[in-house]
């Protein structure tokens, strides 16, 4: 499935942050990538991020968290009830092939993809989210109601789980058949109500780390590289006129010494690779059972190509002549070919391998034995 009728300059330039956009069915062809009792499934499993919500009444939403027995959804009764399953791009391939079309937002910035399935009047109420996402109708109908604009100041209904709105002030409504796509900013309040009992919803969500987040994160890291021994020092001490004074001279070595360490722009760059490629669930295991052997890997990139897993993260930053390539957390600094690889590994799903070096071979030894990429054999 292929985004052929969007135009993704045109997108960045006029609503990208800033307003929301129904984009009416712009695929070529159209074909929600899972299905219900598929959706169902996973919520069942214990390594998954599920949750239930059913509405009590008219302003009233219970929440349960998975994983669920799958006679729990047989027992719902006549109640509107929600489904939302998070990250079902890291178990289902053909959920996370979607994520290519949105390649145009840097790889770095997209989150996950969740999925709700909701029958008839079923929502999660009135809320707001601190990061963009696209809605993509995936079967059935919705109806969106869009609001005002909300910030932290924005009063809450009191809801211990859920985070619901005391007002909605409505500004628009949009009704999704399979296939629309309802792009709605960071802030804005929306409302989505299932107008059948085959409604699924597919949300791409995107990452946006709070000031408070990367400046405790990247603290950290400073903190963790310091020694008892990097001290204030003032060899040079001149008499005071007051020795109750703090001087201006004093405040300025003083504030140069914190700003000195975090101003640090290339060791930044190292830190924040590998905190946002970190995983999102890090218990997740997907590395094989029997470590493979360099010998392996030799025979593997011969025969074919690379094949990245679809849960991990790749991304980079350049460095000087190379760059450092960042997998599900893990730092790779990289010259020459396994520059040119590693920079080729972050564009596609899919590698062809060519003539491996020594510093490939070995990237690609410790990428496989941590589950991140597999091997196919050519054509």
């Amino acid at each position: 499935m292929k985004l052929a009728r969007f135009d993704p300059v045109a997108f960045l330039a006029t609503h990208w942050q800033r307003a929301p956009l129904l984009i009416c069915n712009p695929w070529d062809v159209w074909q929600c990538p899972i299905e219900p009792d598929e959706l169902a499934g996973l919520a069942c499993e214990p390594e998954v991020e599920s949750r239930l919500i059913v509405q009590q009444g008219p302003e009233s939403w219970a929440l349960e968290q998975g994983p669920f027995d799958a006679e729990r959804f047989a027992d719902l009764g006549a109640q509107p009830w929600t489904l939302l399953v998070q990250a079902v791009d890291h178990h289902v391939p053909e959920v996370a092939a979607l994520l290519s079309q949105f390649r145009f937002v840097p790889d770095w910035r997209i989150d996950d993809v969740m999925i709700s399935f909701a029958t008839t009047d079923g929502g999660v109420g009135p809320h707001f989210d601190q990061y963009d996402v696209f809605l993509i109708q995936g079967r059935g109908r919705r109806r969106w109601r869009i609001g005002q604009h909300c910030d932290d100041s924005t009063p809450l209904k009191p809801h211990q789980e859920l985070r619901l709105l005391a007002r909605f002030d409505e500004q628009a409504v949009y009704d999704l058949g399979p296939g629309d796509i309802l792009y709605v900013p960071p802030g804005v309040a929306h409302d989505g109500v299932a107008l059948d009992d085959d409604c699924m919803t597919l949300s791409i969500g995107f990452r946006a780390p709070s000031r408070a987040e990367l400046i405790t994160g990247w603290s950290d890291h400073v903190l963790d590289g310091l020694g008892e021994d990097d001290r204030y020092a003032d060899p040079m001490l001149p008499l005071q006129s007051h020795p109750g004074e703090i001087t201006g001279d004093a405040l300025e070595r003083l504030q140069a010494m914190v700003l000195e360490k975090l101003a640090d722009r290339t060791e930044f760059a190292r830190w924040f690779g590998g905190f946002n490629s970190a995983p999102k669930y890090p218990d997740m295991d997907w590395s094989p059972e029997t470590p493979l052997t360099m010998a392996q890997v030799r025979r593997a990139a011969k025969a074919g190509r690379v094949l990245r897993n679809f849960a991990s993260r790749f991304v980079f930053v350049r460095e000087g002549e190379g760059l450092v390539l960042f997998v599900d957390g893990e730092t790779y600094p990289c010259t020459g070919a396994a520059a040119r690889f590693a920079e080729a590994l972050c564009a596609a799903q899919e590698v062809e391998i060519g003539e491996p070096d020594e510093a490939v071979l070995a990237l690609l030894l410790d990428l496989a034995n941590r589950g991140a990429i597999a091997f196919e054999e050519g054509d």
